[in-house]
């Protein structure tokens, strides 16, 4: 038996238990949209590519499967292409369908095709930053390499992979057998774990350090290893620093956390890292925001500080700090062994004496020092008011999508995030427009749990179209935006090095130029709300939280640079004499 490769595409799609599909139309891939209109699954209309592929990225964070792009050759291909790569350097599973040229015009250069140095050769465009491409040569091909991109995709270190299709090979027919052939084959793999003795060795040296330390990143999220991490660090009475990836992996509410590492992250968090005698490493690869570029004098010094690292990718262990032992394993079957052997060790559990409590005296010091900024009436506001008001006035099982600048980084340090996975972020690409995209994908992954986009007038205003497909998919979501008029951290690193904001502010002299995105929201058919004094944030929010539907608070807010408590080396580069405020001309 025969039927058109676009309806087993589909057929295979839902087998695999794929609900939702993100993209956009074009002449290359219509095809396969015929033949969802008859299908179950849920095809998500954006109005542009990268909307789609940060959605796409939201919605698995939050299921830890496999999300799906449809996307068009060319622009379509290149729109979508910042949002996969968002989701390759932070490790999130996603397949990218891509209907391309027809096979018998390779080499004619026909409509939208890119080919100045290789016929038919655009999908290599994403060979830096997916974990495979696959360009289809027969039909008969696409169900086994859909299920292979599906499990490269999901297994070992998670990441995109593409797929990219010959427009006419999705209106052939196939055999209906290949599909069936390649749904039986689904595997659920075993992850790689520890053995017992390793597990043994790591409790060792972790109580018999002085110093120890805990420090989880990202990958303790995607592992859905938060239990087992804070049951360790509890029993072993260890405290835990964290990359912002990794913020809430231990509740921020718990007494061992210390907070984030490294330029943005708090100076007590470096102090304690570069104290400590031994590190467990879980899930990350010591990025340089999170390392104060790797300067031993401000977060890390290793060596003399001994290195343990798990983590599932084998590039990653060793890559910026060498170890002591290397760990290739999944973290919650890692952590669930170190927890067994913890207690077997260690039938009581650890007490380090004045550890917790110093913990939390600097923790109520750091928090005294805010209530000034977190209490001031000035208008417009001050950013860390908007972030005391946003915690005071919402669930702790809010998920919060956030953006680039003080809605990513502000809130890594001064907001605490009581439920694991709650905190969403664009980490490795720090991609500016994630945070109103990710959001939609987040709620159509979580429709019982309220979503926040925190997130710039910067950020908010490259991609606003969002609001659209928040309207037709009916997805309560509320975006506030934190408006200061400006690309805010850029221009707080020009003018403490260069003493200019050229560039990164928005008004002009004769121009104040700012934004009413409340009103561009009631454009699109959305509910809105400008904020014109703090008392009224908190009413918007409540109005927002029960709207039911799509809600835009759109909040003045002063351009207050983000604290920073280590260091950079981007601040060398650009005042090497390190007399701040001129270029050096020597």
């Amino acid at each position: 038996m025969t039927a058109l490769a676009s309806d087993e595409v589909v057929r295979y799609l839902e087998g695999r238990g794929v609900t939702h599909i993100f993209g956009l139309c074009g002449h290359t891939n219509i095809a396969v949209l015929d033949s969802l209109s008859r299908s179950e699954i849920e095809f998500v209309n954006v109005r542009h590519e990268q909307i789609a592929s940060h959605a796409a990225d939201g919605y698995a964070r939050v299921t830890r499967r496999a999300s799906v792009v449809l996307s068009h050759l060319g622009p379509g291909l290149t729109n979508a292409a910042t949002g996969v790569a968002n989701a390759a350097l932070d490790s999130i599973p996603m397949v990218v369908i891509a209907g391309d040229v027809p096979t018998y015009y390779f080499g004619k250069h026909p409509h939208q095709e890119v080919n100045l140095h290789a016929d038919a050769d655009q999908w290599q465009i994403y060979r830096p930053f997916v974990k495979r491409a696959f360009r289809v040569e027969r039909a008969e091909l696409l169900p086994e390499i859909l299920d292979r991109a599906f499990v490269i995709a999901e297994s070992g270190r998670p990441g995109p992979v593409l797929v990219d299709v010959p427009m006419d090979l999705f209106s052939r027919e196939i055999d209906t057998a290949l599909v069936d052939r390649a749904l039986a084959n689904r595997i659920e793999y075993t992850r790689p774990t520890m053995t017992e003795e390793v597990a043994e060795q790591i409790i060792a040296h972790l109580t018999e350090a002085e110093r120890p330390l805990v420090y989880a990143g990202g990958g303790v999220h995607l592992a859905d290893a938060s239990a087992e991490l804070t049951q360790l660090v509890d029993w072993l009475d260890l405290p835990v620093a964290h990359s912002l990836t990794g913020k809430g992996a231990v509740p921020d509410d718990n007494p061992h956390v210390l907070g984030m590492s490294g330029f943005w992250g708090m100076e007590y968090t470096n102090e304690q890292c570069r104290q400590a005698d031994w590190i467990l490493g879980l899930g990350t690869r010591f990025a340089e925001a999170d390392s104060s570029s790797w300067y031993e004098e401000h977060t890390f010094r290793m060596p003399p500080t001994k290195l343990i690292q798990i983590d599932l990718d084998h590039e990653q262990i060793g890559r910026n700090y060498p170890v002591e032992l290397g760990v290739i394993a999944d973290l919650k079957a890692a952590l669930g062994v170190l927890v067994k052997v913890a207690r077997r060790i260690h039938p009581e559990p650890i007490k380090r004496e004045g550890l917790v409590e110093s913990i939390l005296e600097e923790r109520a010091s750091r928090r005294e020092r805010l209530v000034p900024d977190q209490t001031s009436d000035e208008f417009p506001m001050n950013p860390a008011r908007i972030l005391a008001d946003l915690r005071a006035h919402i669930p702790a099982d809010t998920y919060l999508v956030t953006d680039v600048g003080w809605n990513k980084n502000g809130l890594a340090q001064q907001y605490d995030i009581e439920v694991p996975g709650a905190f969403i972020t664009p980490g490795g690409f720090a991609t500016m427009g994630f945070g109103s995209a990710a959001a939609i994908g987040v709620k159509l992954a979580a429709p019982d749990r309220p979503v926040i986009a925190l997130i710039g007038d910067g950020g908010f205003g490259q991609n606003p179209a969002v609001l659209a497909t928040a309207r037709r998919e009916k997805l309560p979501v509320i975006w506030v935006v934190m408006n200061n008029n400006a690309f805010g951290t850029i221009a707080g690193l020009e003018k403490a090095n260069y003493d200019t904001t050229f560039g990164t502010v928005f008004e002009t002299e004769d121009d104040d130029m700012w934004i009413d995105y409340a009103g561009v929201a009631r454009a699109y058919g959305v509910r809105s709300r400008r904020i014109e004094s703090p008392e009224e944030f908190p009413e918007a929010l409540a109005e927002a939280m029960g709207a039911g539907e799509p809600f835009l608070i759109d909040v003045p807010m002063r351009n207050i640079p983000t604290p920073t408590g280590g260091h950079w080396n981007i601040l060398d580069i650009y005042s090497p004499d390190g007399v701040k405020g001129h270029a050096s001309t020597d």
